[in-house]
């Protein structure tokens, strides 16, 4: 009788521990076994299994960061007046996100994320530069809560299934691999963070497969909304909406091919095209009849992890036609829009690449713990304004190389504690940026 109220206990309590089957953009079944005590205090396993359906799981991140260099507005603009300029520090939960996913049984799954950036909702007062330092309350997207994913899939075999709802753009390295765990920096890799919307989602329809050595994307979804482009971030902006839907005038379409045929290693290939000039509520006038603004992005990355290093790399170029009509009609927008108003570049670049390697892979207590840690180096590359068309400002700050080096120590396959030093190099007659930042983070799933 003991034995059987201590374990009913350990069950209301929920001492399960569930093996967990992931099917890569669905959810399947997953196995229960539970654990019990019988009179000496012994792990007895319950010889009978149920099913669960339900998975649980996430990611999140907590950071601290000191920047030794001004984050005035005003450093690029008079960048010799903040040559000598104080350190600050910041402190910040940069994505929390808790996965939900359910399998309804005969090929039908649901996922979903909700995410929470910088600790809290989508609102912010910023630093507006445009407006002479003034502060601005800027809201990135409607509603208090970003929810990242909501998607319902039909699987009809490894090779064919469909999914539709609320869903990632797989297209560059960071939006396919954006977990904690994915890269080596504290924060997420700075030149497709920066220029690209990161992460990407968008509500649109998406079919995908795998076999052994390739798995393919393609998606149907809106396009952006060029009102808010801008000179730093690119389009990064076009991906949000004010209000409390996405406008959909303009579609777009977007893809990612995976190759695994070597082992270790995945190469990926990834791209987008979609107008964005009219996808606001507002009507252009004539003026802008043969504007359409159609952004093109193609992307190259690649993962190797393998003989105890990890090395990643990717390459990014974007085009926007007509950048310095929709840079004239942005400009010219009410102060109450939600635009930034300024210059847009029709051309950008991103590179960037990481190499880290286990030195615990070397040392067999830890080897054998299955902890990890890794000395890495990174280098990026990005100008948001790589090319502008005449009649629009080139802001040479945009562009920038930047170095980083640190350590990822995993005491455990899902949690890691990272540390990074960085300069962001800019050119001559500005500051470079140099800056320290440690961080932990998790990603992985609560039902096992």
């Amino acid at each position: 009788m003991k034995t059987l109220l201590l374990a009913a206990g350990l069950l209301v309590w929920g001492g399960t521990v569930q093996a967990m089957v992931k099917n890569e953009g669905s959810v399947s079944e997953t196995t229960t076994v539970v654990n019990v005590l019988d009179d000496n205090g012994k792990n007895v396993q319950d010889k009978s299994v149920k099913k669960s359906r339900l998975t649980i799981g996430g990611y999140g991140e907590a950071v601290y960061s000191r920047n030794f260099y001004s984050d005035n507005y005003l450093r690029y603009t008079n960048a010799g007046n903040y040559k000598n300029a104080k350190s600050h520090g910041r402190f910040d939960l940069p994505h929390v996100v808790i996965f939900l996913g359910y399998d309804f049984g005969k090929g039908w799954t649901m996922g979903s994320e909700i995410e929470f950036e910088h600790g809290g909702t989508e609102s912010a007062v910023e630093i507006e530069e445009e407006e002479g330092g003034e502060y601005e309350s800027e809201i990135e997207r409607g509603g208090e809560v970003a929810l990242e994913q909501f998607w319902i899939q039909k699987s009809f075999c490894p090779q064919f299934n469909i999914k539709a709802g609320h869903i990632v753009i797989p297209v560059g390295a960071t939006n396919a691999h954006h977990m904690p765990t994915e890269f080596f920096g504290v924060y997420r890799p700075e030149g497709e963070n920066t220029i690209f919307p990161c992460t990407w989602h968008e509500t649109g329809i998406s079919i995908w497969g795998k076999t052994a050595h390739w798995r393919y994307e393609a998606l149907l979804v809106p396009g952006l909304d060029s009102d808010r482009f801008g000179r730093q971030t690119w389009i990064a902006g076009g991906a949000g909406s004010p209000y409390e839907f996405k406008i959909g005038n303009s579609l777009a379409g977007a893809f990612r091919v995976d190759n695994f045929s070597i082992k270790g290693l995945r190469m990926s290939l990834s791209g987008y095209a979609g107008n964005s000039f009219r996808n606001t509520l507002i009507e252009p006038n004539a003026k802008y009849d043969d504007v359409k603004g159609t952004v093109l992005i193609g992307a190259f990355d690649f993962g190797y992890d393998d003989h105890n290093w990890i090395v990643r790399g990717n390459v990014d170029y974007g085009h926007l036609t007509d950048s310095y009509q929709i840079t004239q009609y942005n400009q010219g927008r009410r102060n109450d829009s939600p635009s930034p108003k300024q210059a847009v570049a029709s051309d950008v670049m991103v590179a960037g690449v990481e190499c880290g390697y286990d030195v615990f892979s070397q040392i067999a207590k830890a080897k054998k713990k299955g902890q990890k840690f890794y000395l890495y180096g990174r280098y990026d590359f990005y100008d948001s304004m790589f090319k502008t068309e005449a009649g629009v400002t080139d802001y040479d700050w945009c562009g920038r190389h930047r170095v980083a080096g640190g350590i990822n120590y995993y005491p455990i396959k899902d949690i890691v504690v990272k540390g990074e030093y960085s300069v962001g190099l800019l050119k001559k007659k500005y500051n470079n940026e140099p800056a320290f930042s440690i961080g932990i983070a998790y990603a992985g799933f609560f039902t096992r």
